[in-house]
């Protein structure tokens, strides 16, 4: 039985019919087009482009062409386009080892979207080579869908059309870079269709539709915003925006008007510089079970372990990391309160208690981060942090000073500033992170995740815009004066009014309007997606 479970784990996600049918429909254009659906599923895209080429008068021969790996899809396939009285040939086989005999006027589809985790063995193998002989080389970090769209476009005429729908990490994660580059390289002309709404029902991945065509190269790509798939029929008389992107950066600027990132480009160049130039950025210590080695302070009492068995920690997760500083009171208020603020961490020998805690563990040190280390029961802790980083957020990734002077673990960043920064970062930094110019560039360096979360991988935390050390220096006494008034404003949770007071400070009198508009946009995105899957 094809099974939900079954399906996701081959990546297949049947794609909404006016989906399939938008895209098919813009790339079927002749009655004398041939079409190719890789992947093919249940014929979603080969239907609606038979329908398609009736229209414009095909003779009556074979122009739909399908492979797809899963037999009884295949199966189905055939049965559902012979029902509608369309000639198709169907293959059975992995698309990958498709080597084209003939080219096809149109390749339409939704590619198998299996992330890099679970996209391994033979079949990434086989992708990685068809993507080289591309000229791509992708990342081992690459999920299914990056290659299958390079060896798609080998399957397409000179002047033939690419309609797919594909992951939005198209636009920002690192790996799609070589995917971006090549799509820019090959067509004469590449527009994007992204959506305000989550459009594949139950799937928290958001999608983007690459509308490609022609060859030769461009310079820039279009795109075009549209509320849902019930919306999509006005896009082709819609105004579309062009982008130039820089070599390898991120298409996520895309999404802004060009106005606003013209004046965040010129701000960032003048007054900010990247979170590495502060200093370095690390995740924290992974457990391998934070149950077991996490503790309350009543867990740690009842098990009888001594403050040598112990070290503090900052609680997992980052929900308590909500102002700008975290104290030692604050973490003696997180432990009165239930949180898991101990680490079992015996620092030298275990006292008798630590052992018998230690011989509790057994189906503990089996686990794979445990068993691979010697003993498994010390935890690799990192250096104990000047600020904390979070780096998943539903609003922003916040700066924390940590004053209480406790480890984190991998639920949070560690950023210990370079010494000749040390007082200014540890007491200012968390305080000017706070304006819109960051707020924005959170936006336009980090990725949109499920649920509408907004996050940073570490390299992209590296390049996060804070003002620069002049910047702040120059400053530091009016954000030192500005300190309560901020950490009222956080504690209501109203980051505009936080930021309106850290604005003016830092950047005087600039126009900041179209900056905070700009990152009312992006946000916006994510919190209608949060909405939309009812997070």
């Amino acid at each position: 039985m094809d099974t939900d479970a079954a399906r996701k784990a081959r990546g297949a996600f049947f794609t909404p019919p006016k989906i399939a049918e938008f895209l098919s429909t813009w790339a079927v254009r002749a009655p004398g087009d041939t079409v190719l659906e890789p992947s093919c599923g249940e014929a979603a895209f080969l239907l609606p482009a038979g329908r398609k080429l009736r229209e414009l008068g095909a003779e009556d021969h074979c122009l739909l062409f399908g492979a797809e790996l899963h037999p009884p899809s295949a199966t189905r396939a055939r049965d559902l386009l012979a029902a509608e009285g369309l000639k198709a040939e169907i293959t059975t086989g992995d698309f990958f080892t498709f080597h084209p005999e003939c080219k096809y006027s149109v390749v339409v589809g939704n590619p198998p979207f299996i992330r890099y985790q679970d996209f391994t063995g033979e079949a990434r193998a086989r992708s990685a080579e068809a993507a080289l002989a591309q000229g791509v080389r992708l990342s081992g970090l690459a999920s299914s869908w990056a290659a299958f769209v390079v060896h798609a476009a080998l399957h397409l005429e000179e002047h033939g059309r690419l309609a797919l729908v594909l992951p939005a990490e198209l636009l920002s994660v690192k790996y799609a870079s070589e995917v971006r580059s090549f799509l820019l390289r090959r067509f004469a002309s590449v527009r994007l269709v992204l959506f305000e709404e989550r459009v594949f029902p139950g799937v928290q991945e958001d999608v983007v539709l690459l509308l490609a065509e022609g060859s030769g190269g461009a310079d820039c790509f279009e795109v075009h915003q549209t509320r849902n798939a019930d919306t999509l029929r006005s896009a082709e008389a819609a105004e579309w925006t062009w982008h130039t992107p820089q070599a390898s950066a991120k298409w996520t600027p895309a999404l802004l008007a060009e106005r606003a990132f013209e004046n965040y480009e010129d701000l960032v160049a003048r007054l900010c510089e990247p979170l590495s130039h502060w200093g370095s950025t690390y995740l924290g210590a992974v457990t391998g079970n934070n149950r077991y080695f996490t503790l309350t302070a009543a867990e740690a009492a009842a098990a009888g372990l001594l403050k040598e068995d112990l070290e503090r920690i900052s609680p997992p997760g980052s929900r308590h990391l909500r102002g700008l500083t975290f104290t030692e009171q604050a973490w003696k208020s997180q432990m009165r309160e239930g949180a898991r603020g101990y680490l079992f961490y015996p620092h030298a020998e275990p006292s008798g208690s630590g052992q018998e805690y230690i011989e509790s563990g057994s189906q503990v040190a089996k686990a794979y981060k445990c068993r691979v280390r010697k003993p498994w029961w010390r935890v690799p802790l990192v250096r104990k942090p000047d600020l904390f980083l979070t780096y998943m957020d539903h609003e922003r990734p916040r700066l924390i000073e940590n004053a209480a002077g406790v480890h984190i673990l991998n639920s949070v960043y560690g950023v210990t500033l370079h010494a000749d920064r040390y007082e200014t970062g540890r007491k200012l930094l968390p305080l000017a992170a706070i304006n819109s110019v960051t707020l924005l560039g959170a936006e336009v360096v980090g990725r949109a995740y499920g649920g509408g979360l907004l996050k940073l991988e570490p390299r992209e935390a590296d390049t996060l815009p804070l003002p620069s050390l002049a910047c702040v220096t120059e400053n530091a006494d009016k954000l030192s004066t500005a300190r309560t008034q901020l950490s009222n404003a956080l504690r209501k949770g109203d980051l505009r009014k936080a930021a309106s007071v850290v604005d003016p400070i830092l950047f005087g009198d600039e126009n900041l309007e179209p900056i905070r508009e700009a990152r009312e946009v992006l946000f916006s995105r994510r919190r209608a997606r949060k909405k939309n899957g009812k997070d």
